[in-house]
């Protein structure tokens, strides 16, 4: 199949970094600051995942930032050099203003070049639920989707990734501003693992507590086997871990007795989303309902009037 357009990615979907080598594929990465300066996320080609925990379990508490403006300018220029139009799928603005300067960048190109063939997706997906979209991304561009035929898609698929987290400890969350310190605090005194996924808004909402991980691992079991899209054509159910294969493997054996048919994709949590969420998270996801119907009325409402906005 002749491939009809390029895709623009960045280092927040979490994928293992050989996923992302196809040609017409551009990387952007995020920069994240630790205690011996500022490093780029690039999917762990300079640094090993237990490398970069170890620090943060020696008491490193690592920040981020956007992706600076000449970065993303570098990734327009691009787009603007290629012979296809190009799509660019991007992190969260529930999570980052990164995906608002991109498309402030854009706007401004294109008075410059109305030419500019450059379509932008907040896939309002962050991690490995950013990545599941990425990864199937690519398959649909092999397929031969245009670049118009592929936003749809995106903006469309978005909605149908369903994903469950647990993090070991809610410090790095509470550092990062992500949760209340009331939640951190409570948590840590009572051994409560918070199950966490990402809303209609692309922001975290938290969707149960566990006592302990074992629990834990069994609660994201039940929401997969629940939630899971078992006549869905990609199987693919994308487990993430921030320094914890094993208990990635263990998450997997509990999915796999709900669901023979399905296909694990294993990634370790980067550099970036990493600094938030602190060693020991484990993450499920999978295709499966339409996360629009299962939020409230009001939280419907509410979508529908920033959307209108």
């Amino acid at each position: 199949m002749d491939i009809k357009c390029n895709l623009i990615v960045d280092s927040c979907c979490d994928l293992p970094h050989e996923i992302l080598k196809d040609e017409g594929v551009y990387l952007l990465k995020f920069p994240y600051i630790a205690e011996d300066g500022e490093h780029m996320d690039d999917l762990y080609q300079s640094v090993t995942p237990k490398e970069f925990y170890d620090k943060m379990r020696e008491g490193d508490m690592p920040s981020t930032a956007q992706i600076p403006y000449p970065d993303l300018q570098a990734a327009i220029a691009w787009a603007a050099s290629q012979d296809k139009p190009c799509v660019w799928l991007s992190f969260s603005s529930g999570l980052s203003g990164t995906y608002n300067t991109i498309d402030m960048l854009v706007s401004q190109a294109r008075e410059e070049n109305p030419d500019l063939q450059l379509e932008v997706v907040d896939t309002k997906l962050a991690s490995v639920a950013e990545g599941l979209l990425v990864f199937e991304a690519l398959r649909q561009r092999q397929r031969g989707l245009t670049a118009s035929e592929l936003a749809a898609w995106a903006n469309e698929a978005q909605w149908f990734v369903n994903c469950g987290f647990m993090v070991d400890d809610l410090n790095a969350l509470k550092h990062g501003g992500r949760i209340p310190a009331s939640v951190a605090f409570a948590g840590s005194k009572l051994d409560v693992k918070v199950l966490l996924s990402i809303d209609l808004d692309g922001k975290l909402s938290m969707i149960g507590v566990a006592r302990g991980r074992k629990k834990g691992f069994k609660a994201l079991a039940e929401r997969y086997a629940k939630g899971c899209d078992k006549g869905s054509e990609s199987r693919t159910v994308l487990l993430g871990n921030a320094d914890c294969p094993k208990d990635s493997q263990k998450l997997w054996e509990l999915i796999s007795k709900e669901d023979e048919g399905a296909v694990p994709l294993e990634s370790s949590i980067g550099p970036v989303i990493g600094s938030h969420v602190g060693p020991g998270m484990v993450a499920v996801v999978y295709w499966g309902e339409d996360r629009r119907n299962s939020a409230s009325v009001s939280d419907r409402i509410a979508s529908r009037m920033k959307a209108s906005n």
